[in-house]
């Protein structure tokens, strides 16, 4: 490629990241990541911890994760109803789940895990729910928003909010604890959901596709009749259970594995998260680019295995211990690999859907990608006791195997040039 080509492919690059879709793709990623941490990961996790609760419940509280894995079930109502009149099924209900949202964040932090822990668990299950619900929408406007070709860019973008959410939630949240109690902290992040409120209210509807169900039977039988009529369409659920089970085993127990080393909540909020986040950031954008001249098929495979070795720094670092650096460059390759294959797993799941029940398909598909998270999560703090943290991580690597070997199977029809989701015409009149 000539520099004089090669500089305006990166004008077009340009332009199209900073149209309006692709701002309201970031924004509404970082609204989407901004809650996963405060009800089944890292802050909830030191908060437990620190309270004395073990490392077993602590596993077990990844069950309170399960709306992200069954939020299928809901999602054709979501598909077939718009609850506002004006503002369209989309923004409809984002505006109504966001407004749960944030109050479910405000009140987990009013729980106190010294005093019930049933009740700190009712309510992470309650912000897990509405962001669960978020996710469903904020899948379907981004995929009914793009086209194919925007999907891939589309994608690196969303997960970059998505990870600024989850940085500002983590991170941020865990350097706030160190000075303000934890009630304080999951203040401060509801509040931090305004801009996505915002995004809602000025963004706009996207045009609904002809053949949009239009009764609640058609909104539950037809996005899964037509989904299970594809070739290889219960292979494809495997996949995308098993692509990224690894990578997300491991994060379950990244935390205790920090504080366990002797780092300070300081240190991973400063260190941890903020090299992870620059390296996910970088390695989305690269992901996102590269997937342009390397194909998706070919993009999931590299990106896949990249992952499995980005865990090789975990390994290490418990050996080394408390090591400054080496946190840094563990978290910084994984991190980086991580976002690479993300990209290319959220792209792939777009594609897939079909734009008459944008909802549906995508939250069966990502509901299958949060089994991990939940299910497959639960007994991590056993393993992690059994095995210890090198065998652990060790473990995890082992289980990214069986995804990359579903993958070869879809090379024919992936890489033909008129495999696609189908797209149906708009109709007009119902945006």
């Amino acid at each position: 490629m000539s520099s004089k080509t090669f500089a305006q492919a990166g004008r077009g690059i340009l332009r199209t990241v900073c149209s309006g879709r692709m701002l309201t793709a970031l924004l509404m990623g970082f609204s989407s990541g901004l809650p996963l941490l405060l009800a089944t990961g890292s802050v909830l996790q030191a908060w437990l911890k620190e309270a004395g609760v073990d490392l077993g419940t602590i596993g077990l509280f990844a069950l309170v994760g399960l709306p992200y894995t069954l939020k299928f079930l809901w999602a054709p109502l979501l598909d077939r109803f718009a609850p506002i009149g004006g503002m369209g099924r989309r923004r409809g209900w984002l505006l109504l789940i966001q407004i749960a949202l944030i109050a479910a964040i405000a009140g987990l932090g009013l729980a106190d895990p010294l005093i019930s822990l049933p009740g700190v668990t009712v309510a992470a299950f309650l912000v897990a729910f509405f962001s669960a619900s978020q996710d469903i929408v904020i899948d379907a406007y981004r995929r009914e928003s793009l086209s194919d070709a925007e999907q891939g860019l589309g994608a690196s973008l969303y997960v970059n909010g998505y990870r600024i959410g989850l940085l500002l939630s983590s991170g941020g949240g865990l350097i706030l604890a160190d000075f303000i109690p934890f009630a304080a902290v999951y203040a401060v992040m509801a509040l931090a959901m305004l801009p996505g409120l915002l995004t809602t209210l000025l963004c706009v509807e996207p045009p609904v596709a002809v053949g949009t169900p239009r009764s609640l039977r058609e909104a539950v039988v037809q996005p899964f009749a037509e989904y299970f009529s594809r070739q290889d369409a219960l292979l494809i659920l495997l996949f995308v259970l098993l692509y990224k089970v690894g990578e997300m085993m491991s994060s379950q127990m990244t935390t205790p594995f920090y504080l366990d080393l002797g780092f300070s909540k300081t240190e991973i909020g400063t260190v941890v998260k903020l090299f992870g986040f620059w390296a996910t950031v970088i390695g989305g954008l690269l992901g996102g680019v590269l997937m342009l001249r390397m194909g998706l098929y070919r993009a999931l495979w590299t990106f896949g295995i990249l992952q499995a070795i980005g865990l090789i720094g975990f390994v290490i670092l418990a050996r080394l211990g408390h090591n400054l650096p080496a946190l840094a460059l563990a978290i910084s390759s994984e991190n980086l690999f991580s976002g690479m294959a993300t990209t290319a797993y959220v792209a792939f799941m777009a594609t897939l859907t079909n734009r008459k029940f944008t909802a549906t398909q995508y939250a069966l598909l990502s509901s299958l990608m949060g089994v991990p998270r939940v299910i497959v999560n639960t007994p991590t703090g056993y393993l992690a006791e059994w095995l210890g943290w090198e065998g652990f991580f060790l473990f995890c690597m082992a289980a990214t195997v069986p995804g990359l070997w579903l993958l070869t199977r879809f090379r024919a029809w992936m890489e033909s040039p008129t495999e696609t989701a189908a797209e149906p015409p708009i109709e007009p009149g119902r945006a």
